[in-house]
């Protein structure tokens, strides 16, 4: 038995699997491809997470989207981040292609163009559905560790927090916490202290920077109403296929906070509300993080700690998670451990760093006899990866260099018509797209600081007219005896000159007779 028989024994005893699976192309040995060696990924292991890296341009987004679509095609819905743009041409089949052709007659596979169902989604103000979520459901925990608060900062929020649950008072959006961290240091300072202890405004101050930081990186547009529902992210279409939905982030590349916010939110309400699924056959969603160091390079420690406890936690609700990146380096450690299928494209070595990430990269993949993995790394070609993934007892599978299936889909944008169109016939768009301003803490707490004012005001006109009814009847009471006292004088004088007048009468009238 040769050499090349051996390989292609190797790769289908290790690949067998009594349940679905999806083929992502056939092994590759000294460069030529092995026809029907399938490399197989098994659905019941695809909830496992997996890494999908390797230099630009060597294949990664198309390798994303050959499982997004094969997902799709097994009823599993998809959620992508597309952060270049280049991912909305899966709604629409492929125009095919004499090398896509070529290509599939060495895999052993047929091509068959398709197009899948898309819906897509938005954090900021481009087209698509708008996904919300409101600072309550963020709650004191997840909203600390997002804006990297110290312990004292964190108990501040957790008091905020405790306060409005005491108070119902819906705290929706960034200007709601801000008006509440304003109340109870200023207006309401003193009832606040009464029941929940003083605020120190040092610590409010140094929350409200946070926040002021994350509104700058467009978070005013996330938080908010009408609160985007995970389930709608499991739909499935009249065909049976489950639904890609893409959330376009080409305008958010320089805004890392707001897109890891956004992430931690979705995976944290995805794992609260999604029931526990035990060891099923099949994920029920699978996410794809496109340019996954967004995410940990800009994170905090405890924002790190809390994605790693999310990757370890979420499979047992049959979500798998999968990060793209162009080096397995981008992703720390205690993630990279969790994730069960790799697909490395070809990595460069420009440099001596360089040289060492191969170094690195290589030592996370099984050993082979068939292959120098640091070789073989640096010497794929477009569209070739190196593939190692989990069979359904958890076990690795032989580490195959691998020639990629082309996608079945378009491997370019939608027009702006096509998006339109698309758009236009979106159920989604019509139930989040209408921004609601319900009254919420901001209204409520202005309402009761308006109705404190009044009341004030009130009183003090009460007493204002107290004080003066009160010393206009003293005045009134005091006002006789001044004026007695004022006429005395003139009594006396007045009786005086009648009493001579009378007596001089007298006189006179005698000395007539």
């Amino acid at each position: 038995m040769d050499k090349k028989e051996t390989f292609f024994n190797y790769i289908n005893e290790g690949n067998t699997t009594k349940g679905d699976f999806i083929p992502m192309g056939a092994a590759m040995l000294d460069g030529e491809t092995i026809t029907n060696a399938y490399v197989k990924i098994p659905l019941k292991t695809l909830n496992r997470h997996g890494l999908i890296a390797g230099a630009t341009g060597t294949g990664k987004t198309k390798s994303l989207q050959v499982l997004a679509e094969n997902l799709s095609d097994k009823g599993i819905p998809v959620l992508l981040m597309d952060i270049k743009g280049d991912l909305s041409g899966l709604a629409q089949a492929s125009a095919g292609h004499p090398k896509i052709d070529e290509r599939h007659a060495l895999i052993g596979l047929p091509y068959e163009p398709k197009s899948f169902p898309v819906e897509i989604l938005t954090l900021s103000e481009q087209d698509g559905v708008r996904l919300r979520a409101t600072i309550s459901e963020f709650g004191p925990v997840l909203l600390s560790r997002i804006l990297d608060l110290s312990e004292a900062q964190s108990g501040v929020v957790a008091v905020i927090f405790q306060y409005c649950d005491d108070n119902k008072l819906p705290i929706l959006d960034l200007k709601d916490f801000k008006k509440i961290l304003q109340y109870a240091t200023q207006e309401g300072k003193s009832k606040f202290a009464e029941a929940y202890g003083h605020i120190s405004t040092a610590s409010t101050g140094s929350v409200l920077r946070k926040i002021v930081e994350l509104e700058q990186q467009g978070a005013d547009l996330f938080f908010g109403e009408t609160s985007f529902d995970v389930d709608d992210l499991l739909r499935i279409d009249r065909d049976g296929r489950g639904y890609i939905n893409i959330i376009r982030l080409t305008d958010i590349q320089d805004r890392p906070k707001l897109f890891s916010t956004f992430m931690l939110s979705l995976l944290a309400e995805i794992y609260s509300t999604f029931p526990e699924q035990g060891d099923s056959d099949r994920p029920e969603l699978v996410i794809f993080i496109d340019e996954a160091h967004l995410i940990f390079n800009e994170a905090s420690k405890a924002l790190l700690n809390q994605i790693e406890s999310i990757v370890k936690l979420i499979r047992s609700k049959g979500v798998g998670l999968y990060f793209v990146t162009q080096n397995p380096t981008d992703v720390p450690e205690a993630v990279l451990s969790q994730l069960g299928l790799k697909i490395q494209h070809s990595l460069r070595a420009f440099t001596a760093n360089d040289r060492k990430a191969i170094k690195m990269t290589a030592q996370n993949y099984p050993d082979s006899e068939y292959y120098d993995t640091e070789t073989v790394l640096t010497s794929l070609g477009i569209g070739e990866a190196l593939v190692s993934a989990l069979d359904e007892k958890g076990r690795p599978t032989p580490l195959a260099a691998t020639m990629m299936r082309a996608p079945m889909s378009r491997m370019d944008v939608l027009t702006e018509s096509e998006l339109n169109t698309l758009l236009s016939q979106s159920k989604l768009v019509k139930k989040y797209n209408e921004t609601i301003d319900r009254e919420s803490a901001y209204e409520l707490l202005n309402k009761k600081i308006e109705q404190a004012e009044a009341e004030e005001a009130k009183e003090k006109a009460k007493q204002e007219r107290e004080a003066f009814e009160k010393a206009a009847s003293k005045q009134k009471t005091s006002a006789p005896a001044r004026k007695s006292t004022a006429m005395n004088p003139v009594v006396k004088v007045l009786t005086s000159a009648t009493f001579i007048r009378s007596v001089f009468g007298i006189l006179t009238r005698v000395m007539k007779r």
